[in-house]
């Protein structure tokens, strides 16, 4: 497979997987939190806020609104990402009309309630999880929902603070906006709709991020074998990676050995183990997790370099030493 069709591929895939992530999150909207009118953080759930108020059709306050804010962001993330952004954002328009016409409505025009009268709390707490997990499976593969997505990933890009912070920080802002809508009730109705939405958020992004961080789990291993050239070239050739070959010194057996120090993503480890076990049963293999790492095929270092002053600096060079 040549390198054009290797990048058409991963694209393909990712577009694919972007699209089973808002299948997802549609149903679980749809099913579990609209029935119940439940309030969610992002555009789409104050979008929702605006439905259940006046009527007007959630899509619609939807693709408004992400429209303006596309044109907006186009800047700051690139027109790559955009394109995927776009994709999803008309896509779930589309399927939450589509969703919209096929699930059964109640009296009041809302889809019916799955789980049956009185259980909110049970159709959220499956609904949020359902759409954190979605939103993942978005995020991962360099797509974005739209919306405060938007506005996530924007601050994401250039800064070290995860996107559960950064929605969090929004999704309150919109779910105290329920307290401005006389429709909802009294205060007292109000306050127990925001109390809610303030469990779908923290269950939402806390789930986001759950499964964002388990994906990018790194480990390390440190390999202590006397075949330590055949597996160094194993794992550089076979997985393409990079292997690190240490000087090591025995204590008790005072003879010199070489030490391979391998940093990899968690889902690699199953391959790691079985190319070592392949060549070398024997072989003493520790694995632990690192909290971070950084640099080429990892995660970048999303932290501002201070500037000195040009002035400040040549000062500093004519001061003797």
């Amino acid at each position: 497979m040549t390198i054009n069709h290797k990048i058409i591929w991963n694209e393909t895939k990712d577009y694919l997987w972007i699209l089973f992530g808002l299948l997802i999150y549609t149903i679980s909207f749809t099913v579990f939190l609209m029935p119940y009118q439940i309030v969610a953080g992002g555009v789409t759930g104050f979008s929702a806020i605006i439905y259940y108020a006046t009527g007007f059709h959630i899509q619609n306050t939807y693709i408004i609104i992400n429209i303006a804010l596309l044109v907006m962001a186009l800047k700051i993330l690139g027109f790559k990402f955009m394109m995927k952004t776009i994709f999803a954002i008309f896509m779930l328009y589309f399927l939450l009309i589509f969703a919209q016409e096929i699930i059964p409505k109640q009296p009041n025009g809302f889809p019916i309630k799955l789980l049956g009268e009185g259980q909110d709390f049970m159709s959220m707490i499956i609904g949020c999880v359902m759409t954190g997990m979605a939103l993942a499976m978005v995020f991962l593969h360099n797509g974005s929902t739209g919306g405060t997505d938007i506005i996530a990933a924007s601050v994401n890009k250039y800064h070290n603070v995860s996107l559960g912070s950064v929605l969090i920080t929004v999704d309150f802002c919109i779910i105290g906006s329920c307290m401005f809508f006389p429709q909802f009730g009294n205060y007292i109705e109000r306050a127990h709709k925001v109390m809610f939405g303030f469990c779908v958020m923290a269950i939402e992004n806390f789930t986001l991020d759950y499964v964002m961080n388990a994906r990018r789990e790194s480990v390390q291993f440190m390999i202590f074998t006397d075949k330590w050239q055949e597996i160094a070239n194993a794992i550089g050739m076979q997985m393409n990676h990079g292997v690190t070959i240490l000087d090591g010194h025995g204590w008790f057996t005072g003879q010199k050995r070489k030490v391979l120090c391998i940093l990899a993503k968690k889902r690699e480890s199953v391959n790691i183990f079985r190319l070592i076990k392949m060549i070398d049963p024997q072989a003493f293999v520790s694995q632990s997790s690192v909290i971070g790492v950084y640099g080429e095929g990892f995660d970048e270092m999303k932290v501002k370099v201070k500037k000195v002053d040009k002035n400040e600096n040549s000062i500093r060079n004519e001061q003797p030493a």
